[in-house]
């Protein structure tokens, strides 16, 4: 595996790994970093091209003195494409990485074989989640990050998951602790001013990918059921007794998802109309 960093207004590192031709992109999560996709990348590496980038206030990637935002962090992805001499790729995000995903996804639709939104959301925060994140920002600066990340970490996994892997949940906690508040905040206040991405989803000419847990608490899954009826190619994989991190709590379903999903692309791509 290879590191690399590339400037920006927000200067961001990534790792790329693995053969083949086709170029599959996986975008971590709020509180996370490129590690999440260990399962993944091990799954992935023999027969795809990975490039997976620690987001900026992540890793050994810096957040700029520009405001930072789901479209700022697409376009320093669309500079991580470009020094690969990548054209087009496949975009995995978990999460807020799957914000980004759907940002960039109207930014620069020509770049994309297909997208998946993993525990993700086209829509925007209702009112009562932007208050909720008002009140963690509010915890972060009175607590620290680390004190938030502690007791918000366990919430993302289904009750069977903490009771059965604990030494996994403690180590992604141990990871958090590289986040500072300002990070965090930075990502709270760019989930809160995203918009709503719906027609993204209903203009897309690509396949899109859901991956849905059906004890999410951060995603509801009823609303990402709905949402995939909204693509006019869409592969939809409901997990059951999972939440929100099926990385970790379902990886060899999604690990599966997303090879089927490739065959997909592969399958459909000559045949649906792009939008160069």
């Amino acid at each position: 595996m290879q590191q690399k960093t590339i400037a920006g207004i927000h200067p961001l590192s990534y790792s790329v790994t693995g053969k083949g031709r086709q170029t599959i992109v996986l975008i971590h999560g709020f509180g996370e970093d490129s590690r999440i996709w260990k399962q993944q990348i091990s799954f992935l590496e023999n027969n795809f091209c990975l490039l997976i980038p620690d987001l900026p206030g992540t890793g050994q990637s810096i957040i700029g003195s520009a405001t930072l935002s789901m479209e700022s962090m697409a376009d320093m992805i669309k500079l991580m494409l470009e020094e690969e001499n990548s054209s087009q790729c496949i975009m995995l995000g978990h999460s807020m990485g799957g914000y980004v995903t759907l940002a960039f996804a109207e930014k620069y639709p020509e770049q994309l074989e297909g997208f998946g939104l993993i525990h993700s959301t086209a829509y925007a925060d209702s009112a009562e989640k932007k208050e909720a994140r008002q009140k963690s920002i509010g915890f972060i600066r009175e607590h620290g990050a680390f004190e938030f990340m502690k007791t918000s970490i366990p919430n993302l996994f289904s009750s069977s998951f903490n009771n059965s892997n604990k030494q996994t949940v403690d180590e992604l906690i141990a990871q958090s602790n590289q986040f500072t508040s300002e990070a965090l905040i930075a990502y709270y206040e760019a989930m809160i001013a995203r918009p709503d991405r719906m027609a993204v989803l209903q203009q897309s000419n690509v396949p899109v990918l859901f991956f849905i847990g059906s004890e999410d608490k951060a995603v509801n899954p009823a609303d990402a059921l709905a949402q995939t009826a909204l693509p006019a190619v869409c592969s939809a994989k409901l997990i059951s007794g999972i939440a929100h991190m099926g990385m970790l709590e379902a990886a060899n379903e999604l690990n599966t998802a997303v090879i089927e999903f490739c065959t997909t692309v592969n399958h459909l791509k000559t045949a649906i109309p792009t939008n160069e």
